[in-house]
């Protein structure tokens, strides 16, 4: 499948988790196969098309994690994720191998090459992991961050934001945190 690809494999860099790689992204996708519990937002690629054509504006950077042939990702490795993303299907195992789940992300999402960035003025990027932040640490002070449903619906829930929403969240935010001081 990497056929002509020698350049970009030449030049791949490693890191030791996945928390690393996801450093310096603003918006990260992971694809899963299996409902989880503990995560409740999930779009199909057709879903997911919409939604980063809306953050394309406003999100500087983005990633699509997949996960292992095998096993997919842990759990843990889904929660770094701002929104899941699955392909639909009907069998009792639900699974695509990693080259066929590359390949339908690859061509739903190739339609985001061709929209034509607008010229309204850009949002500072890293809106999104900067209110995660904010929510995080506004969890702790109001101390109910022991509260995992609450605390897993509201992350969960920033990867549905658009941006007008992002910046009136950052609003009220600014104000709850002034109020507390």
């Amino acid at each position: 499948m990497a056929h002509g690809a020698g350049d970009i494999l030449d030049n791949v860099t490693c890191y030791p988790t996945l928390s690393d790689v996801l450093a310096d992204v603003d918006f990260t996708v992971a694809t899963t196969a299996r409902s989880r519990a503990r995560f409740h937002y999930y779009c199909t690629p057709t879903e997911l098309l919409g939604l980063m054509q809306e953050k394309q504006q406003w999100v500087g950077s983005a990633a699509l994690v997949f996960g292992r042939e095998d096993s997919g990702l842990t759990n843990d490795e889904l929660a770094l994720a701002d929104i899941l993303t699955g392909v639909p299907m009907q069998a009792d195992y639900p699974s695509l191998n990693l080259g066929q789940a590359v390949m339908v992300y690859c061509y739903q999402l190739a339609q985001l090459m061709q929209v034509q960035a607008e010229t309204a003025e850009a949002a500072q990027a890293g809106q999104l992991v900067a209110l995660r932040h904010r929510l995080e640490k506004l969890l702790v002070t109001l101390q109910v961050d022991d509260d995992e449903k609450l605390r897993d619906w509201l992350l969960q829930r920033i990867g549905l934001l658009q941006q007008r929403d992002t910046a009136m969240l950052h609003t009220l935010l600014h104000d709850i945190e002034k109020a507390l001081k």
